[in-house]
């Protein structure tokens, strides 16, 4: 091959026998002695039959991986401020039990503002500990804002930001079967909104006692979400609940006073200047009127109903009024009596203890918690007993004609039809559509 090379060299150089001459000459010097200058390949696709594998075994030394620590448990919580709320009693409520965090926030100027601003509708959310320490706050001041506590290292920290992204709002129906968190449920609404809807309709409907199978529920809500993330659900912004063939329709308002409320498509309040029931989800155990006494095995008159729930329930305030009693009462056990505006009084016995700052003289408002279900006086088992008197004469709570809020005012009618028109074209296309959710 050395050769050939020399020779190819020296056609191109003119074939003279100088050049082939010189051209081997420089071969020599470029190939060391006893060399052999070869090439091979294999052709793409082609594997040597004869080539031989074998399967290699060594053993690799490996860190053992150490063992992940298992996180620090974490509930998240969340509750609407009602009217006459405070933020201790909206702590009771999350499941928060953190004096300290309670005092820093009233020190921190930030923190503060939670205080002055508790507007009722609003929504309060809560992450806590296993101990039930506060681990995050997050009070949201409107639909694009928030103030937000959160502890780090070092303590608490606070801060207002923005939401940056617009609440999504979502539509659907729900058909009853059992009962309404089940029908939310299977619909896939959320429980803090399914809540909302027990709030809105309760003063029309006893939710222990009315539902039937297939009354029907439509709802337009908010989902609050922030970076792509879901924060927590929103405000109801328009529901409609088609109960025993009657159809109830709310709307969300703002009022004279700034305040949020839910009003029907004809401008009536939907709140009551009472509540019909003090419980949340429970269920009515002994009506008013005659029965036979559990305990004295005779009959007397019973002069309230009695609402069965867990110990440790929250009792409500029916309607605002001033607490003209709070302690023992004797067969009643533990018992709080409110009276309020037209000779009206109402009295929640055999309660297991009293919401912090509940005593004679106080002003309390509707929907507000008062106490705890319990089992105290004359009772067999955890109940709420709750009376209903006009001027002293005892009367069915169940039964008992409730008197309308204010509606809304002449001023702002011109506004409210807008909102209301807009919502009934809303509310009867998603009432009419099959049980789903559009985003």
């Amino acid at each position: 091959m050395t050769a050939q090379k020399g020779d190819i060299l020296a056609q191109r150089r003119g074939g003279s026998g100088f050049a082939r001459a010189l051209a081997l000459g420089l071969l020599a010097l470029l190939v060391p002695p006893l060399t052999i200058v070869t090439a091979f390949g294999i052709a793409p696709g082609t594997v040597p039959s004869d080539a031989q594998l074998r399967l290699v075994r060594e053993p690799l030394a490996m860190a053992e991986p150490a063992p992940m620590a298992e996180p620090a448990p974490r509930y998240i919580a969340q509750e609407r401020v009602l009217r006459g709320d405070t933020v201790a009693a909206l702590f009771d409520r999350l499941g928060v039990s953190d004096p300290r965090a309670l005092e820093w926030l009233k020190s921190d100027a930030t923190g503060r503002l939670i205080f002055r601003q508790l507007v009722p509708g609003r929504t309060l959310q809560a992450e806590t500990g296993a101990d039930h320490e506060l681990l995050a706050l997050r009070y949201f001041t409107g639909p694009t804002s928030l103030i937000e506590v959160t502890r780090a290292p070092d303590g608490l920290r606070s801060r207002q930001r923005a939401i940056a992204d617009a609440p999504r709002l979502v539509y659907k129906t729900a058909t009853i079967q059992s009962s309404l968190f089940a029908a939310t449920d299977a619909a896939g609404i959320p429980d803090a909104i399914a809540m909302q809807i027990a709030r809105i309709f309760s003063t029309d409907i006893d939710f222990h006692t009315d539902i039937r199978k297939g009354d029907r529920l439509a709802v337009v809500y908010e989902m609050i979400y922030e970076s792509g993330e879901l924060v927590a659900p929103g405000r109801i912004l328009e529901a409609r609940f088609v109960n025993d063939g009657h159809t109830l329709d709310a709307v969300l308002f703002h009022d004279d006073e700034g305040v949020e409320s839910y009003y029907s498509l004809d401008g009536t309040n939907r709140a009551k200047a009472f509540l019909r029931s003090p419980v949340e989800f429970s269920r009515v155990s002994s009506g008013f009127g005659a029965r036979f006494h559990p305990i004295f095995k005779n009959w007397r008159a019973h002069t309230g109903v009695d609402f069965a729930a867990p110990k440790g329930t929250r009792v409500l305030a029916t309607a605002d009024g001033v607490v003209i009693g709070a302690g023992w009462r004797g067969g009643y056990g533990n018992a709080i009596e409110i009276r309020h505006g037209g000779a009206i009084t109402t009295l929640y016995g055999h309660l297991s203890g009293f919401v912090p700052g509940i005593h004679a003289g106080v002003r309390v408002h509707q929907g507000q918690p008062i106490g705890y279900v319990g089992a105290t006086g004359w009772a067999t088992g955890p109940h709420l007993h709750y009376e209903f008197r006009v001027a002293g004469i005892f009367q069915d709570p169940m039964r008992v004609p409730l008197p309308k809020a204010e509606p809304v005012s002449a001023k702002l009618r011109p506004q409210f039809e807008r909102i209301a028109d807009e919502a009934r074209a809303t509310i009867d296309l998603v009432s009419s559509s099959s049980p789903a959710r559009f985003e």
